[in-house]
């Protein structure tokens, strides 16, 4: 019986290892389709108040992490660089109220600022005009402008599109792509040198 409760012990252990394995593997797949110089960091903190949602990771300034810098998961754009130290950094998440991004709608390539709100999981497209071409479903993707996030990473899902007649633009909430609360493992990107 000893044996089979230690057995089964390391049973338990050997798959939290393979979901684990799992997310690495979907996580760097993600870095070979998009192309950049990317390097895997773990999150070791995050904070997700209403005051602030951040993440603190285990890359900093020693690992030429930059301020500014973007951070991906496996499924999208998760925030950018904001505080670095030698062995970690801090990145402000993209559904904080302070963090805006410029984007454009996949489908019809429209362009607008994604803003945080005060949701946790929920961010809003800045200066959708009324009779803007835009649908429940559209991929909010980064558009390039600015140069801080590199072109195609995928913001989100248009989930909510809300026209007021009385205002001049469209109330538009977005669903983001990136497991904003639950991260556990994030890639810092360098973007290509235009």
């Amino acid at each position: 019986r000893a044996d089979n409760l230690f057995l089964r012990s390391r049973t338990q252990k050997f798959e939290v290892l393979a979901h684990e394995n799992l997310r690495l593997r979907k996580l760097l797949g993600s870095s070979v389709e998009f192309g950049e110089t990317v390097v895997g960091a773990d999150v070791l903190a995050i904070e997700t108040s209403p005051s602030a949602r951040q993440i603190v990771i285990d890359k900093g300034s020693r690992h030429s992490a930059y301020v500014g810098q973007p951070v991906i998961d496996a499924y999208g754009v998760l925030g950018q660089i904001v505080q670095t130290g030698p062995f970690t950094s801090t990145a402000l998440l993209i559904t904080d109220l302070e963090h805006a991004a410029p984007v454009q709608i996949n489908r019809t390539g429209l362009r607008a600022i994604s803003v945080g709100t005060n949701a946790v999981d929920e961010l809003s497209l800045s200066f959708i005009p009324n009779n803007a071409d835009i649908k429940v479903g559209d991929l909010v993707v980064t558009s390039g402008l600015g140069g801080r996030y590199p072109p195609g990473y995928p913001i989100g899902d248009v989930t909510k599109v809300e026209i007021d007649h009385g205002e001049p633009f469209a109330t538009i909430i977005v669903t983001p792509s990136a497991q904003v609360s639950r991260a556990r493992e994030v890639l810092l990107v360098w973007p290509e040198p235009k």
